[in-house]
């Protein structure tokens, strides 16, 4: 028997679609801005084991507020298994550096994941090498940079899903 955990929304979530996928993320007060963030948007969140923290941790809890309570979220043992549990009617996209288009040059699909690797070493190139077609980074115009924070890239990929998808289920 696999062993996952997942939190479901205790509101019908029919709006919800697009998807968060943090693959072993390191970071607790990232994860929680990236809950936050999935909270405001609607999106679901998948979070990749082995975690680099407790989901009891304060600093998660702290970055994300309230707002854990309106995630849709499942912790998933190991890329694997939520490979084999993912709804097929998206694509997958992987937001890696050195990526051969840009985030913004690809068409988003209401049901699509967005997959973002470790703060310190990022997805495994096995992942982004078996799918260069799915492999997006984005653009940086100082060399000197090392990287964005985890929380900004999905931010910055999300919206532009969400922009192309004509921010549906959005309320004013």
């Amino acid at each position: 028997m696999v062993n996952f955990l997942v939190h479901h929304l205790p509101f019908p979530s029919h709006n919800l679609s697009m998807h968060v996928v943090l693959v072993e993320p390191e970071i607790p007060p990232n994860t929680g801005n990236v809950a936050r963030l999935c909270a405001a948007t609607g999106a679901r969140l998948h979070l990749i084991e082995p975690l680099g923290f407790r989901l009891e941790d304060k600093d998660l809890k702290r970055a994300g507020m309230d707002y854990w309570k309106h995630v849709e979220w499942t912790k998933w043992p190991n890329w694997q298994v939520f490979l084999e549990h993912v709804d097929q009617a998206g694509n997958i996209w992987f937001v890696e550096s050195d990526g051969p288009r840009s985030y913004s040059e690809v068409t988003y699909g209401p049901d699509d994941y967005l997959v973002f690797g470790r703060e310190t070493a990022g997805l495994p190139m096995v992942l982004v090498r078996e799918h260069p077609e799915q492999w997006l980074r984005i653009p940086m115009m100082n060399q000197d940079a090392r990287s964005l924070n985890l929380s900004n890239c999905v931010s910055i990929v999300l919206y532009e899903a969400l922009r192309q998808n004509g921010f549906a289920g959005e309320v004013r």
